[in-house]
């Protein structure tokens, strides 16, 4: 079956695209489009939107999964969401201003700086090559000349990332590792100019246009590993409905979230987010509450109930009225507890930059002493100067700024072919030392899934044909299970808030809903007419994959606990199926938090692997994360490693992968040692040539990137 067969509001549509609007408009909406997945979809959006009044232009992003609407008079966003439900998409509201920039300017910015850097170092280096092999005179001097003019433009503008945070470094009172290559760039292009206006024999050009083209690799390959996706508090906030309705005197009002006050009636439709917390008035629905305790089944709610901002209501619609709004709702605490344990977490120090800390300082102090050793001995300024420059040149550190991006990346994409997305550049540096895992259970560990065998032909293609087009997670599980079965014919088919489905088969009612409904007990049931009504046997199954990390990591040393927002029974039949001795259940976000900070203060590097929202805080203030791609987006956007598959299998080499890593990363740094201790005496000698510094230093560089390759091999 095509893509356009299984999007209903794709049939029919026109092929290829359609003309682009001439302006943009005075101003712009944003929706999002959970729905749209193909070209004929965009299509179909972008028509509908653009026969609008007002509407001068539309653009959808399909993997963002959002329109952008330019319009030239007032538009509501809800008017543009009804345009979109006529034809068939589902629309949202999006305030994209607490989601933040989506562009890489700066990741852009080195790729091009790298790119001159680069062409201008092979015509450079060629240029050398003849001068190094005995040119001298009037050639000499007239290839220094071609050098500088290709050099001095080329190092103005692919070196300033050093520049600019070097001089950053020194405002803020402290070195860095840029301080001394900025030095060693910025001398070494003086002193190369200065021999060639009046006619040296010594040019550096070639070193400071091959140092800095080495060292952009490396702050490249940095920059990606390090970059992630939008802040996991940004991605919570995004869920707060922007604007509600509001209801005063009997009259509906759609007004902005920001003017709602305590007190207010807000209504809420079936698939809605819930602005506020407060008390159901009127109105019976389930409503899910994953946000709070992360499990799939759906919370029966009526008068009285007392329900929390974002969560959803699901079936019927509500009023609610508000007891809390703003910044006093439970979803805005849990914006808070992210931010705050976001924060704690980015205070950790990488390697690079304790390993910078204290080698910025020593480079300095040779350089400073080559130069006042050699004016004493030989009282020649240039000579001395050369010698200076030479030193920091030399042992500037090129190999050192590769040691941990290139293995980073390099492990980066051994995982990613294992099906682990890392998203975090410290991220392997912190698995290396976690010593302590903590699972959530719904969604994490297990799935919710529905057993076939205890219902006959007859009630399987029936129980499927209520279920296949339902939304409440029970009905999808029961439509999963019955794969393969030919629905029933049924007519007149309903969804009753609270209770189930109901249908006409064969002059018959047929009902598939809560016991409490059918008046059979607890649990799920399906009765067909006057019948009795059969149990439909639901179950929590182990995630494919689980069994063998739980056991795996406890092999690697790794002691694992085990959170969940489930009851006591429940959480308990996992951790022992799972063989997992702590355990703790009926746990909110809160307290899954205050569980790894327990840990951590007992001296335990945490990792916590986890899927629903309520677990974001609780990744975010772990040491290391991890969240399936099932996972909300919070929760992903607050994880370090993503699991990219459905099996949790890739998971079980990722301990031995990270503390491999740290091992390479450790080596590299050796590597960059030896190879100051053989060039630095060579340097401080005076024989440091640009030949032989242009050698070394890719040799070092070439060594460290060969030593990361082996991460690709057998560990």
């Amino acid at each position: 079956m095509s893509d356009a067969a299984i999007c209903p509001a794709c049939v029919g549509l026109p092929e290829g695209q359609l003309e682009k609007a001439a302006s943009n408009g005075t101003s712009q909406i944003v929706l999002s489009l959970p729905g749209i997945h193909c070209v004929a979809c965009i299509n179909g959006v972008e028509r509908a939107l653009r026969e609008m009044d007002g509407v001068a232009n539309a653009r959808v992003n399909l993997s963002m999964k959002r329109v952008t609407v330019g319009t030239n008079q007032p538009i509501s966003p809800e008017a543009l969401i009804d345009t979109l439900e006529m034809a068939g998409f589902e629309a949202r509201i999006l305030d994209t201003s607490l989601l933040g920039a989506e562009t890489d300017a700066y990741g852009r910015g080195l790729m091009t700086r790298l790119a001159v850097s680069g062409f201008a170092n092979m015509n450079i280096m060629l240029l050398s090559v003849a001068v190094w092999s005995g040119a001298v005179g009037a050639t000499m001097h007239m290839f220094h000349w071609i050098t500088a003019i290709i050099a001095i433009p080329a190092l103005l503008y692919s070196a300033q990332p050093f520049f600019a945070s070097g001089w950053r470094s020194l405002k803020a009172g402290r070195l860095n590792m840029d301080v001394p290559i900025s030095l060693a760039i910025l001398l070494a292009s003086g002193i190369s100019l200065y021999e060639t206006l009046y006619g040296g024999h010594h040019s550096y050009f070639d070193a400071a246009v091959t140092l800095t083209f080495f060292l952009l690799i490396g702050r490249y390959l940095d920059h990606r590993s390090r970059k992630a996706a939008a802040s996991a508090a940004a991605q919570l906030s995004a869920l707060e409905v922007p604007r509600v309705m509001r209801v005063r005197d009997g009259v509906r009002q759609m007004v902005n979230f920001a003017d709602l006050g305590v007190g207010d009636l807000v209504q809420v439709l079936p698939g809605g987010r819930i602005p506020v917390d407060g008390t159901i008035t009127e109105g019976t629905s389930d409503v899910d509450r994953s946000l709070l305790t992360g499990e799939s089944r759906l919370s029966s709610s009526s008068v009285g109930t007392k329900v929390t901002a974002g969560e959803v209501n699901m079936t019927g619609p509500l009023m609610i009225r508000a007891t809390t709004v703003g910044a006093d709702t439970t979803l805005r605490k849990m914006v808070t507890m992210v931010d705050e344990a976001e924060a704690a977490r980015n205070r950790y120090t990488a390697v690079a930059d304790k390993a910078a800390a204290l080698y910025a300082p020593v480079v300095h102090l040779l350089a400073l002493a080559a130069f006042g050793g050699w004016m004493l001995y030989s009282g020649d300024l240039r000579l001395s100067l050369n010698i200076a420059v030479a030193v920091l040149i030399i042992t500037c550190p090129c190999a050192m700024g590769l040691a941990v991006p290139a293995v980073s990346t390099t492990a980066a994409g051994r995982l990613f072919r294992a099906g682990l997305l890392v998203k975090d550049g410290t991220a392997l540096e912190r698995m290396a030392e976690v010593d302590t895992v903590v699972f959530d259970k719904t969604g994490t560990l297990t799935m919710p899934a529905a057993a076939r065998h205890t219902l006959d032909a007859e009630t399987q293609s029936i129980a499927l044909a209520l279920t296949q087009n339902a939304t409440h997670p029970v009905s999808q599980a029961i439509a999963a299970a019955l794969h393969g079965v030919t629905p029933a014919d049924l007519s007149n088919q309903q969804e009753h808030a609270g209770k189930g489905l109901s249908a006409r088969y064969q002059g018959q009612r047929v009902r598939l809903g809560s016991g409490a409904w059918l008046d059979a007990g607890n649990g799920t049931y399906i009765q067909i007419g006057d019948r009795s009504a059969q149990k439909v046997a639901l179950r929590s199954d182990l995630r494919e994959g689980a069994a063998a990390l739980v056991r795996g990591w406890q092999e690697a040393g790794l002691d694992v606990h085990l959170v969940s927002g489930d009851d006591a029974d429940e959480t308990a039949k996992v951790a022992n199926t799972l063989q997992i001795d702590h355990w703790q259940a009926e746990t909110n976000p809160a307290d899954k938090i205050a569980y790894i900070d327990s840990l951590t203060a007992k001296g335990a590097k945490v990792l916590m692997v986890g899927d629903g929202l309520n677990d974001t805080g609780a990744l975010a203030a772990a040491y290391a994360s991890v969240s399936p791609a099932t996972a909300a987006d919070a929760s992903r956007a607050a994880s370090d490693i993503v699991l990219l598959n459905d099996s949790l299998e890739p998971l079980i080499e990722l301990p031995l992968v990270a503390r491999t890593a740290m091992k390479r990363i450790k080596e590299n740094f050796t590597i960059s040692t030896v190879y100051n201790v053989i060039a630095v005496p060579i340097a401080l000698a005076g024989f440091a040539t640009p030949l032989i510094a242009s050698i070394a230093m890719s040799a070092s560089s070439i060594t460290v990137l060969l030593n990361a390759l082996r991460l690709k091999g057998k560990l």
